[in-house]
């Protein structure tokens, strides 16, 4: 008799199961896009909350807030922006660890529905953040990103916000390897090509209509830092491209 009963509960759940499968389509999952929990593409600008002192006025020698070891202290001590001019390196403080944090509008849009771009105006940048199979390349200032939706319960979790109805709210997760070395902030603090950067993407509406993207960076890098280093930037949605200025990398 209990060997039936359990018999029984077993098709149950089977059922149960398989028409929760054909209710979501049964086939193969949706692309990034379409499954996307918020919608971020537009035209961004900074809101610089945090960091305001080393964000705005980069000087020599200010590197405090960032865990540097010996090494990396000896590289942003030596740092000489006139090397870099002459050298055509001005856009090292531009790479994929820096961008998000120096002031200026982003434009966001999707490239196709498996990439993700965001286009700066500061240094006219461009990061792509591949949800599929990144490519294969060199080392350069922006990376190879991989991307992935991380969904939560509303309420729970580290979500903060989506846009959407339903039940589910997410972030954006994205991990940057493959960098060409170059510096935190514009100052010659650096990072090395053993740099990894993991991002996440919050998107939050107050009630007033305004639409802001928190990101939270992480970094690690075992050349220059002694432990990852944490950070946070906020942007705010514009409702065009007003303001939109693309101008080159500046060394100073």
């Amino acid at each position: 008799m209990r060997f039936c009963s359990s018999l029984v509960l077993f098709v149950v759940l089977l059922g149960s199961l398989n028409g929760h499968t054909q209710g979501r389509g049964g086939g193969p999952p949706p692309a990034a896009r379409a499954a996307a929990p918020f919608d971020m593409t537009g035209y961004w600008i900074s809101i610089v909350s945090e960091d305001w002192r080393w964000r705005m006025f980069p000087n020599k020698g200010d590197y405090a807030g960032v865990p540097l070891n010996p090494e990396g202290r000896k590289v942003a001590d030596s740092w000489d922006p006139a090397k870099d001019e002459a050298a055509g390196e001005q856009c090292k403080a531009y790479g994929a660890p820096g961008i998000m944090r120096i002031p200026g509008r982003f434009h966001i849009t999707w490239q196709d529905d498996q990439t993700l771009k965001i286009e700066t105006d500061a240094g006219k940048q461009i990061r792509i953040f591949h949800f599929g199979a990144a490519p294969a390349g060199g080392a350069d200032l922006q990376g190879v990103s991989k991307a992935e939706w991380e969904f939560a319960q509303r309420g729970l979790g580290r979500a903060i916000a989506g846009d959407r109805g339903g039940s589910q709210a997410g972030s954006l997760k994205v991990t940057t390897m493959n960098l060409r070395p170059g510096y935190l902030r514009r100052n010659g603090v650096p990072y090395s090509s053993k740099a990894k950067l993991t991002e996440y993407y919050d998107l939050v509406k107050e009630s007033n209509g305004d639409t802001y993207l928190v990101l939270t960076s992480t970094l690690e890098d075992p050349t220059y830092l002694t432990e990852p280093m944490i950070t946070a930037a906020h942007f705010k949605k514009q409702a065009d491209a007003s303001g939109w200025n693309p101008a080159p990398c500046a060394v100073r």
